[in-house]
């Protein structure tokens, strides 16, 4: 009788333990940490027609630029944006055009995932130059868009639209629309 406690009292305080190693341990250690770089193409107004006229340009800038996106959680991400946006400015000379570039970071929030597409939106501050600025303009960065995951790797930035605040005599604000590609490093 003594033996048959003893064995249940053993089946009973270690049925827990036995239970425990049954879990799945990858899901609980999972890495959460992801990095992303891209480059995308922009159209913006640049909210400024040059030689010192703070008016809507008839042109729309064009331009390059690169971003990158780091993955912290679901909820916690980081994005760094640089543009530079050079073609199509409204007056040739480089000390009188409407050119600008832009360095920019801040946090960027999914909205929710559908299958593979992705909405977001994000806040990005920086600080943003051009050929008619003497020295930088702090800007702040309103936007969002939609990724779309091609595969494992790579993501498509299908849309992406964004709204600057440039702190400059007067304010400018600019807007435009980028799309572009990223690789995940890891």
């Amino acid at each position: 009788m003594r033996r048959f406690i003893f064995l249940s009292l053993c089946v009973v305080l270690f049925a827990p333990f036995i239970s425990l190693h049954a879990q799945v341990v990858p899901s609980a250690n999972g890495r959460t940490l992801a990095l992303s770089a891209g480059g995308l193409g922009s159209i913006f107004q640049p909210d400024y027609a040059g030689l010192e006229v703070a008016q809507t340009s008839p042109n729309r800038l064009y331009g390059a630029g690169a971003y990158v996106d780091a993955r912290f959680s679901r909820w916690m991400q980081l994005e760094g944006e640089f543009r530079w946006m050079r073609f199509n400015q409204y007056y040739w000379e480089p000390s009188a055009g409407n050119g600008e570039n832009v360095y920019l970071v801040g946090p960027r929030i999914p909205i929710r995932n559908f299958r593979k597409v992705t909405p977001y939106g994000k806040v990005l501050i920086g600080a943003g130059n051009g050929s008619f600025l003497t020295g930088t303009s702090f800007v702040v960065d309103y936007g969002g868009g939609l990724d779309y995951q091609l595969s494992r790797h790579l993501t498509v930035r299908a849309v992406d639209f964004e709204y600057q605040q440039w702190f400059v005599t007067p304010t400018l604000w600019p807007y435009g629309g980028s799309v572009g590609i990223s690789y995940k490093i890891f």
